[in-house]
């Protein structure tokens, strides 16, 4: 029997690049959808993915994709116009008359959100269960683990993990995990249509106990520094993150300081769908510290002069205005926004595992 071609988008990233290598590992024929062609395009194509280069914001593109494929993971891209292309692949889905989607969102969406990015994968996630015909599955991690990992020059050569987390706690899931439930649902879907996972570490962790990971990983004493949140944007924007990026990080950090990412979690999602317990914190940091593209592309450990050179480079980083950069940008301002863990909303959903979704019945 014939297996189903599916489609991944953002396929160089994250969360895509492990999911068409486990689909394909599974043997099912997969359309990789990237960007640019690069070695991490190359890499997939050397797998036995079939490679489109196209842009998610355009529809002639989206339709080309879409062309002969039966199923999809699409992860949307992290931007303020997030929900122009989660829109355009959900027409373009229905057109295509895909059997399912496996749909990448959020653990904190709601509608009062600061975040003009959350605000819109809420959204999002609207709109995709008004779908008249695709089915949809919904896949909602928190914060990724490698996210806490961005500073690894600092962290192996300073013994310095700096963050502005408070003592905040997650069970941060690898990229990996999230691919193995994400290609589970697509490999057998019949079970799963219309439900929505968090994926997530096996354990809570705050960036105290990450810290004495990485002392265990590096074999050094590794200690966290909690920062206020101006010396991580200098930190951000001296290693070439964009502004975008940043403007919207900042409302997390506030989340997990206080909680938002500690409810409802740990999950039993990883085991419960692949057959497999998630990977600890450690396995995944020691993988990663030995590949640092894992953690971020243009991410490199370099030696300790450099690390310096950095740390010279992000004092000398000024801090733009980030409130008068979003209204700049085109990004809508809430008058009191709330927070998730604020959101009486949110947390009624949240403590339920569930994601914030109108109930229309």
């Amino acid at each position: 029997m014939t297996k189903p071609k599916i489609l991944v988008t953002s396929a160089a990233g994250h969360t895509g690049m492990p999911v068409v290598m486990q689909l394909l590992k599974h043997g099912f024929p997969v359309r990789a959808f990237v960007h640019r062609e690069d070695k991490r395009s190359i890499a997939l194509k050397n797998a036995g993915a079939e490679i489109i280069v196209g842009d998610l914001f355009n529809m002639r593109d989206l339709r080309r994709a879409m062309q002969n494929v039966q199923r999809a993971y699409h992860c949307p891209p992290f931007a303020n116009n997030l929900l122009h292309n989660a829109t355009l692949f959900a027409i373009a889905a229905e057109e295509a008359r895909l059997e399912v989607v496996a749909l990448l969102s959020g653990w904190n969406p709601h509608p009062l959100h600061p975040s003009i990015v959350t605000r819109e994968h809420w959204l999002a996630n609207q709109i995709y269960r008004w779908m008249p015909s695709v089915d949809v599955i919904h896949v909602n991690p928190g914060l990724f683990a490698f996210t806490y990992m961005l500073g690894l020059p600092a962290i192996k050569h300073f013994g310095m993990f700096v963050a502005p987390f408070g003592e905040g706690r997650n069970a941060p899931p690898a990229n990996e995990d999230i691919a193995r439930v994400v290609s589970t649902v697509l490999m057998e879907p019949a079970d799963h249509i219309g439900k929505n996972y968090r994926p997530t570490g096996p354990e809570l962790l705050t960036p105290s106990d990450m810290a004495d990971i990485y002392s265990r990983v590096l074999a050094r004493k590794v200690s966290y520094q909690d920062v206020p949140f101006k010396m991580f944007v200098k930190a951000a924007l001296a290693q070439g993150f964009p502004l975008m990026d940043i403007s919207q990080i900042r409302y997390y950090a506030d989340e997990l300081k206080n909680g938002a990412f500690e409810i409802g979690a740990p999950t039993d999602h990883v085991e419960q769908i692949t057959g497999q317990k998630p990977e600890h914190f450690e396995d995944t940091a020691r993988r990663y510290f030995q590949n640092p593209s894992l953690i971020h592309p243009k991410l490199k450990q370099g030696s300790k002069l450099e690390a310096m050179a950095f740390m010279f480079r992000m004092l000398l980083t000024r801090v733009p205005n980030l409130d008068a950069w979003e209204t700049e940008h085109g990004h809508p301002l809430l008058q009191q926004p709330v927070l998730a863990q604020d959101s009486d909303e949110w947390l009624a959903s949240a403590t339920k595992q569930q994601l914030n979704l109108i109930d229309f019945k």
